[in-house]
């Protein structure tokens, strides 16, 4: 176990135990708000808006614009989801599950494609096409900003659009040296897994009852 304790610390020689440490704090966050996303809790908000703010400034250090994009992004979006989640339709229900209508899934295409537009403008100007990560990175990011957009709307494929996500990020920032930041997204897959599963039963139950 020290072995493999030696092995991940390794991989963060050279840099500056503020924010190995900065980091760890905003996986801890960010861990909680994914979980308390599943369990359809409302501290996905303010959680997420603090381990996002944490990442904005980690990910500026390490040169991983598009993300760092992402996490300014989902700090606005947590605060206009934190809006839309405590809103109520009726004197005592609040805004429910739903699937993404046909006009939703529409506009998930040009925010896609707008992300994507718009962060490799970000890259070319800064000149940072300068490794195989930077377009893996604005790919990535046009996935979450679909999936943070879909959950602040409270829809079901939010969860699709997280679990590939992840699934690109977990090599990603292991290969970037982030082994905690990589871990994270291991983790996160596999709520979003469960998370999509718990929210589906969620949306056939009301239906059962409506």
């Amino acid at each position: 176990m020290s072995l493999i304790f030696d092995w991940i610390f390794g991989q963060y020689e050279g840099t500056p135990s503020h924010l190995v440490i900065l980091e760890m704090i905003g996986v801890f966050f960010g861990f909680l708000s994914v979980w308390y996303s599943k369990q359809e809790n409302i501290l996905v908000f303010p959680t997420g808006i603090i381990s996002t703010g944490i990442f904005v400034y980690i990910l500026l250090v390490f040169g991983l614009l598009g993300d760092m994009l992402i996490n300014a992004y989902y700090f606005s979006m947590s605060v206009f989801g934190w809006y839309v989640w405590t809103r109520k339709v009726d004197g005592t229900h609040f805004i429910p599950i739903t699937r993404t209508t046909l006009k939703e899934k529409k506009w998930s295409v040009i925010l896609f494609v707008s992300t994507v537009l718009f962060v490799c403008t970000v890259y070319w100007f800064f000149d940072k096409f300068n490794n195989w990560t930077a377009y893996v990175d604005t790919c990535t990011t046009a996935i979450f900003f679909v999936g943070m957009w879909l959950m602040a709307k409270k829809k079901l494929e939010n969860w699709i659009y997280w679990i590939i996500g992840d699934i690109i990020s977990v090599p990603l920032y292991w290969y970037k040296g982030l082994i905690f930041t990589s871990l994270q997204f291991f983790l996160f897959t596999i709520i979003a897994i469960y998370g999509y599963l718990a929210w589906k039963k969620s949306i056939n139950n009301n239906l059962q009852t409506s």
